[in-house]
C-alpha cells in the first residue's frame, strides 16, 4: 500500500474514532486505583484525568476516541473464602461514583445505552459498570436487584476460581459441572432486572447451560477465539462463539498478548520462568529491592514477545467469518493484562490503529460502526428489554 493510501487511510480512521461511540467491555481502572489506595482528595483525583501510568485516563481516551468504556468492577477470588466481597464491590462503586461527582464535567455514571448516548452528546465520557465475579451476590438473590440499582449493567459469573454461582475456566475442580443450582437462579434473575449475563471466565459446560436457559442475548466481556490458543479455555471454541452469534450475544476481544496468540504465550512463559531462576539463584524475590536492577537488565536483554494489530484483527475476522459482524466488539482488558499489551495498542489512545488495520483489510464503515459499539447496544437494549417484559409478567 502506498504511503498515500497510508496517509488516508490514517486520516480516516482517526476521523472514525471520533464520529462513532466507541465501547470497550473491560476496562480495570477501579481496581488498579484500589491497589494505589486512591484516595478521592486533591492530590489523587488527577490519576484519572492525565497519568504516565497504567492504560486509561481521560486525556488518553479522549485522544483514541474512547467514549464508553465499561468500569470493571473486580472482586479477586480470594474474597470467596475470606469474605468481604459485596463490600469491596461497594466500595469500588463508590469509587466510580466519586471520580464522575470530581470531574462532572468530564465523567457520567450510566446504567443504559440512553444515558450512555446522553452523557457522549455532552462531551463527557460515560463509565458504565461491570462486576467482575458473581461473588458479591453472596447466597443472596436480592442481591442482584441491588447491584442493578447500584448501576450495575452486567456481571461476570465468575473469576479465577468456582464460585457459589459457576465453574470458571481457570479452575480444574468442577464443582458444579457448569451452573450450582443457585447459578441458574442468578441468570433467570439477571434476566429480570436488566443486569447482562457476562460469560467471560467460565468453563466451557458452564457457558452451553447459560446459553441454554437464559432469556437474553449474552456478552463475553473480554475474550477471545481459542483458534489462535489452543487449549487455553478461557476464550471461547468456534463452536461457542456461533453458539454465543445465535443467541444475538457479542464477544469482546481481549487485547493482552496472552490472549491473542498461543505462542507468543509460551515463549512469555519461558522468559518469565528464566528470570525467576536467575533471582532464586541470587536469593531474592520480584519484590526485593534488590530485584530491580536485575529484572530491568533481564527484560533489555530479552526483550519481551508482543502480539500485534493484525493479530487482534485476525481474531475479529475469526468470530465475523462464524458468527458474523454483528457479533463482536473490543473488550481491552486495559489495566487488567500488565505489560501484555500488543504493539500499536499499549493504551487507549490507540484504537484508532485498530480501525486503521480494520479498514485496511476491507470493514465497510457501518461495519466499524458496529463494532465499536452498535452489537453492544443492541444487547445492552434488549437486555432490558427482557426485563421489562419478565417484570410485567409477559414472559
Amino acid at each position: 500500500m502506498s504511503q498515500e493510501n497510508d496517509a488516508a487511510l490514517r486520516e480516516k480512521a482517526n476521523e472514525l474514532a471520533q464520529k462513532y461511540i466507541i465501547t470497550d467491555g473491560h476496562v480495570d481502572l477501579p481496581y488498579r486505583l484500589k491497589v494505589k489506595n486512591f484516595r478521592l482528595t486533591r492530590e489523587y483525583l488527577g490519576i484519572p484525568v492525565e497519568t504516565d501510568e497504567g492504560d486509561f485516563d481521560y486525556v488518553r481516551a479522549k485522544a483514541g476516541g474512547l467514549d464508553v468504556p465499561f468500569m470493571s468492577i473486580y472482586i479477586p477470588a480470594s474474597y470467596q473464602t475470606n469474605g468481604g466481597a459485596k463490600e469491596l464491590a461497594d466500595s469500588l462503586i463508590d469509587m466510580v461514583n466519586g471520580i464522575a461527582k470530581a470531574h462532572p464535567d468530564k465523567f457520567g455514571v450510566v446504567s443504559t445505552p440512553q444515558e450512555a448516548e446522553a452523557a457522549v452528546k455532552a462531551g463527557k465520557i460515560a463509565l458504565p459498570m461491570g462486576m467482575e465475579n458473581g461473588a458479591p451476590v453472596e447466597d443472596d438473590l436480592k442481591n442482584v436487584a441491588y447491584f442493578r440499582k447500584r448501576g450495575i449493567s452486567y456481571i461476570t459469573l465468575t473469576h479465577s476460581k468456582d464460585n457459589q454461582i459457576c465453574d470458571s475456566s481457570y479452575d480444574t475442580t468442577g464443582t458444579w459441572k457448569g451452573l450450582s443450582p443457585f447459578g441458574r437462579e442468578v441468570v433467570h434473575e439477571m434476566n429480570k432486572q436488566g443486569i447482562m449475563v457476562d460469560i467471560s471466565h467460565v468453563s466451557d459446560n458452564t457457558f452451553w447451560q447459560v446459553m441454554d436457559i437464559t432469556s437474553a442475548p449474552c456478552i463475553a466481556s473480554h475474550s477471545s477465539a481459542r483458534k489462535f490458543t489452543p487449549g487455553f479455555e478461557r476464550n471461547m471454541d468456534d463452536d461457542m462463539i456461533k453458539r454465543l452469534g445465535e443467541n444475538g450475544g457479542v464477544i469482546q476481544i481481549n487485547f493482552g498478548s496472552a490472549f491473542l496468540d498461543g505462542e507468543i504465550s509460551k515463549k512469555r512463559d519461558e522468559l518469565r520462568e528464566k528470570l525467576q531462576e536467575q533471582l532464586e539463584a541470587q536469593g531474592l524475590s520480584y519484590r526485593d529491592e534488590a530485584a530491580k536492577a536485575i529484572i530491568e537488565q533481564f527484560r533489555k536483554d530479552n526483550p519481551s514477545v508482543y502480539a500485534d494489530l493484525d493479530i487482534v484483527a485476525d481474531h475479529i475476522d475469526h468470530v465475523v467469518k462464524l458468527a458474523g459482524v454483528d457479533h463482536v466488539g473490543f473488550g481491552s482488558d486495559f489495566d487488567g493484562v500488565g505489560d501484555s499489551l500488543p504493539t500499536g495498542l499499549k493504551d487507549v489512545s490507540q484504537y484508532p490503529n485498530l480501525i486503521q488495520t480494520l479498514l485496511k483489510r476491507g470493514y465497510s464503515e457501518s461495519d466499524i460502526e458496529k463494532i465499536c459499539y452498535k452489537n453492544v447496544w443492541r444487547v445492552w437494549n434488549e437486555v432490558q428489554k427482557v426485563a421489562k417484559n419478565m417484570q410485567a409478567g409477559k414472559m
